[in-house]
């Protein structure tokens, strides 16, 4: 479990494939503290570890996670949002993110505010009853908040802090992101439609 809250940027240093299995190597400033079989989440993906060198570390992508979120077209030199997984005592600062991506989603609009960021997104009708105005979403790993919500998109505000140091600096109109929306929403979604 994880809570959306960014602990370091990674960059991809190699992907080998083999079969329908990409091996990458990230270069990062944790990849020294991680081990094999630790969960880290990678733009909001929860990834094995399954080697862990000086100074990078390894993860295995399988093709049903290739086909659900952004690792589909990772290359080379793409930064990565990292996170550790929570412990019972950390704090839980973001919200409850499980690092299960539901959907890619569009970035379509981004605004600077002069101080602060404004990043709008698209919002497909089947899952416009995850979203909340103010409730939590999670994109790319980073929790954030809905600042507006539309009947076909999405607004989050971003602060200086997590746009300098997340990858969402590096978005811009067209980008696909990786979305997990709150769990306990899609939770109350599922017992309504049973």
């Amino acid at each position: 479990m994880f809570s959306g809250i960014i602990k370091s940027l990674g960059v991809v240093y190699a992907i080998h494939t083999k079969g329908s299995t990409k091996r990458i190597t990230i270069v990062s400033s944790i990849s020294d503290s991680l081990h094999t079989d630790q969960s880290v989440a990678h733009d909001g993906v929860c990834l094995t570890v399954v080697a862990a060198n000086e100074g990078t570390h390894e993860v295995e992508v399988v093709l049903e996670t290739c086909s659900k979120t952004t690792f589909g077209f990772v290359r080379k030199d793409q930064v990565l949002n990292l996170e550790t997984s929570v412990t019972p005592s950390t704090l839980l600062d973001g919200h409850i993110v499980q690092g299960h991506t539901d959907t890619l989603l569009q970035c379509l609009d981004i605004r600077d505010m002069q101080g602060s960021w404004m990043m709008r997104f698209s919002l497909p009708q089947e899952y416009a009853a995850l979203v909340i105005p103010q409730g939590a979403i999670c994109i790319n790993g980073v929790s954030l908040t809905i600042a507006r919500l539309e009947r076909d998109a999405f607004e989050v505000a971003i602060i200086p802090y997590t746009f300098a140091n997340t990858n969402l600096k590096l978005l811009h109109p067209g980008t696909y992101v990786n979305i997990e929306f709150d769990v306990i929403g899609k939770y109350l979604l599922r017992q309504r439609s049973l």
